[in-house]
């Protein structure tokens, strides 16, 4: 066991580090559920049972007053919330993120917030991970949160769930109450594309089915939740899916250099290969790969390189590098699913920026076509969404920019929506299908305009300037500078406040 001490200072005889393990790869976990769950206690006692905690911390959670079961158990969820906020509230507000290490695997666990004012946070969480723990409290079944996230988890491309059944020490080890959330989650899965599923009854408190098989429910012959995801499969190979790189910047060195910086979404690249810009549809051959230790002969997804060319093409940031038979599609028509993650509604009348990875492209217009009614998993048809409404949408941009569909290309195929006037992020999704001509484009209704009024100001920007004596001047300057920036990113503008 590992000790930290704060004693005065003394010499040590200091051991040789041990040798590295070979893990077999990195499996990053996120766990989900409705508040109160059990979240941070499941992946507190996960901590403590199968990761190597120093000393120090372990004695510091047995010292602790706070207890669970009238005293009978330590709080784990100690171990993971980190905010004041949290402890004082007893519940998980920001995504906690813990790594762990097994005899040959690598666990990030990310730990995001149950209660439904935080799904956003969640939504974060899904984008980057592997396989997810959805908890459900054994005495309350599947919530209407839970399906939220569910349909979150399908929408982020995250293929490998288990549904934890969690606090079934309160359930009387129950094996019928198991059973039937168990059919319930079956009809639950079916509207989803999971390709693998688990359900497994737990005690987070108590550490049954944790880390170890569980002597009150043998009625239960399953793996562990460990031993579960300890063989889900590592993402794809680094080599696998086409060559995909999001250009950052343009590198120069005053002289003869010119690097296209950025780092390798998907895909490898060779010295000698031909790459294209979707948008541009210029072609070039790699002529070196530079990076901060040296030249390579090739690189994969997940390295940050520099590609120099054979020859000069017009490519700055927001460009997508791409192998020529495989290119990314220059899209000014996105369909597409999304969480509405702002406070503020949809708005017909304001406007939004779409993000990619390296890019930020004006909306023309953004339409909701229907939003996913959580009692009954359908679509209805809708003109707006809320907060934490998941919508399918299509978008038009004002000009093309290199996208992919999700399911082909997960790094190059989701998208941010931003509030061009607060810089918020309004929403996340992802791309169902891509078209190279706009709605706009196909009505011939010529450029989009963007007026900026003073009540679209009032709205947003401008909102802290009400009963100030220079608030018109002021107004005025803002707008002016909100004009500049809309311009320089392709949007012809103008500013409307007499």
């Amino acid at each position: 066991m590992r000790a930290r001490s704060s004693q005065a200072l003394k010499v040590v005889a200091i051991a040789p580090p041990a040798p590295r393990r070979d893990l077999s790869g990195i499996v990053r976990v996120l766990t989900c559920g409705s508040v109160d769950d059990g979240k941070s206690t499941l992946i507190g006692r996960l901590l403590w049972d199968a990761s190597d905690l120093f000393d120090d911390q372990r004695e510091a959670l047995r010292r602790s007053d706070k207890r669970v079961l009238n005293g009978e158990h330590l709080d784990y969820s100690l171990l993971v919330d980190g905010l004041i906020a949290e402890r004082e509230q007893g519940i998980t507000i920001d995504i906690a993120w813990r790594t762990f290490d097994t005899a040959d695997r690598r666990f990030v666990i990310i730990d995001s917030p149950g209660h439904e004012q935080y799904t956003r946070n969640m939504a974060s969480g899904a984008s980057q991970a592997d396989v997810a723990v959805m908890l459900i409290d054994a005495r309350a079944g599947i919530k209407r949160q839970t399906r939220r996230h569910a349909a979150i988890l399908d929408l982020f491309g995250v293929r490998h769930v288990v549904l934890a059944i969690n606090k079934m020490d309160l359930a009387d080890w129950s094996e019928a109450k198991f059973r039937s959330i168990e059919k319930d989650f079956e009809a639950l899965k079916k509207r989803f594309g999971f390709v693998d599923t688990a359900v497994i009854p737990v005690s987070a408190v108590t550490g049954d089915n944790i880390a170890r098989q569980s002597e009150r429910m043998r009625w239960y012959r399953g793996p562990s939740l460990l031993d579960y995801l300890s063989q889900i499969p590592e993402k794809a190979a680094p080599k696998a899916g086409a060559f995909r790189m999001p250009v950052q910047t343009v590198l120069r060195d005053g002289q003869d250099f010119r690097g296209l910086a950025g780092t390798i979404s998907s895909g490898v690249i060779t010295v000698g290969d031909r790459i294209v810009d979707a948008v541009g549809k210029t072609e070039a051959r790699v002529k070196r790969i530079a990076t901060m230790d040296g030249d390579l002969p090739s690189a994969r997804r997940g390295q940050a390189i520099a590609l120099v060319l054979d020859r000069d093409i017009d490519v700055s940031r927001g460009a997508v590098l791409s192998a020529p038979n495989a290119a990314a599609t220059a899209a000014r028509r996105i369909e597409g699913s999304l969480v509405w993650v702002s406070e503020q509604p949809f708005d017909p009348g304001a406007r939004y920026l779409l993000r990619t990875a390296t890019d930020l492209v004006p909306v023309s217009h953004l339409g909701i076509r229907s939003l996913l009614d959580l009692e009954t998993l359908e679509r209805t048809s809708a003109p707006s969404c809320a907060m934490n409404d998941i919508a399918v949408v299509a978008i038009d941009l004002v000009r093309p920019t290199s996208l992919d569909v999700f399911t082909a290309t997960q790094e190059t195929g989701a998208f941010l929506l931003v509030d061009a006037i607060s810089g918020a992020t309004v929403a996340g999704g992802v791309v169902a299908a891509l078209h190279a001509t706009s709605l706009t484009d196909a009505r011939a209704t010529g450029a989009t305009i963007f007026t900026l009024t003073r009540a679209l100001l009032n709205h947003g920007l401008c909102a802290d300037l009400a009963g100030k004596s220079d608030a018109d001047a002021e107004l005025r300057r803002r707008g002016d500078e909100v004009v500049t920036l809309l311009k320089s990113a392709g949007v012809t503008a103008r500013l409307d406040i007499d």
